[in-house]
């Protein structure tokens, strides 16, 4: 049986950086109302030329270089985005051609904050189940357009980027928590289409044949995400045979502060534990996750040997964990 571990990560930002100032000069809020709500003081949002594949493209190649592996070595790449370059085909095919890849299986998955658990779930599976050897998982978001520029309430929380991970195969036992060798432990998924009301965008080509732009319901989904991300966190623990105390680093989904603070409160875990990226990059849905990942691990936090849980949440509803030994 082989294992699914993590060979190197990589992250990719647009080149312009807003602060909550600059924002304030457009938007109806200031600095002070931000950062108090969120927690945040900074995002990037793409400009010319920049886009979902770009930024996935750029991230994969620092993911690559990272991992000491090259692009023709890769025979799948998952991305997760909610915002593709093209309703079709898929952007994780434009990403293997920036990438040089001349065929492997590429896909996106849509599963909006969770997208980088779900992706990388999917990558973990193949490789066990010996469909793939060496997958890029991808994360990448340009919410900056489908976001409502006249609604504070939304598009003050909202950044570009992407994060991606080289996933390969590793040789050693599958038993979950009880295996000393490095790799992904456990995976949990749900979702819950019945809170589709609470955060959606109100266009699709299906529907009114428009973009549209995000709605959210922001105490409503609060509420919902601190529960679920608590609830599936010590689920995926026990499939892994861990417990809270077992955690050296939480890379959650970052939404805001108070999610974060939140959900650590009511595991008991302590704040030094959580990375936290929010603050400079805000929230870039499924490219949070790998995002923030990418930063910890070059900071030198994140050693080999620690015990990493990865968690998120976001509309549908859609949540999920991960537990890796690094």
């Amino acid at each position: 049986m082989k294992r699914a571990a993590i060979l190197g990560t990589g992250s990719a930002l647009p080149v312009r950086c807003v602060t909550n100032a600059e924002l304030a000069l457009t938007v109806d809020t200031t600095d002070a109302w931000i950062v108090e709500r969120t927690g945040i003081r900074t995002r990037y949002i793409a400009g010319e030329g920049e886009t979902t594949a770009t930024l996935a493209a750029d991230a994969a190649r620092r993911a690559l270089d990272a991992a000491g592996i090259v692009p023709v070595d890769i025979d799948l790449i998952v991305l997760a985005t909610a915002t593709p370059d093209q309703t079709f085909p898929a952007s994780a095919t434009k990403v293997q051609a920036m990438l040089g890849i001349n065929d492997c299986v590429a896909f996106d998955v849509a599963a909006v904050c969770s997208g980088f658990l779900y992706a990388m779930s999917v990558a973990e599976s193949m490789i066990r189940a010996g469909s793939a050897r060496t997958a890029l998982v991808i994360g990448s978001e340009t919410f900056s357009r489908i976001l409502d520029w006249k609604d504070r309430g939304t598009c003050v929380l909202f950044g570009d980027g992407a994060g991606a991970v080289v996933l390969g195969a590793v040789d050693g036992p599958t038993d979950g928590g009880h295996a000393d060798a490095r790799g992904v432990l456990a995976t949990k998924l749900h979702a819950d289409g019945r809170h589709n009301d609470l955060l959606y965008v109100d266009g699709g080509p299906s529907t009114t044949g428009t973009v549209g732009k995000l709605r959210m319901k922001g105490r409503e989904v609060f509420r919902h995400a601190v529960t679920n991300l608590a609830s599936v966190m010590g689920e995926v623990l026990a499939i892994a045979g861990l417990t809270t105390d077992d955690i050296d680093w939480l890379v959650p989904h970052q939404a805001n502060a108070r999610i974060l603070d939140a959900t650590a409160r009511k595991l008991g875990l302590s704040p030094d534990k959580v990375v936290v990226t929010v603050t400079d990059h805000a929230n870039t849905s499924a490219a949070s996750v790998p995002l923030a990942l990418d930063v910890a691990v070059r900071d030198g936090r994140i050693k080999a040997g620690d015990i990493v849980v990865l968690e998120a949440m976001g509309g549908g509803f859609t949540w999920g964990a991960a537990v890796l030994r690094w």
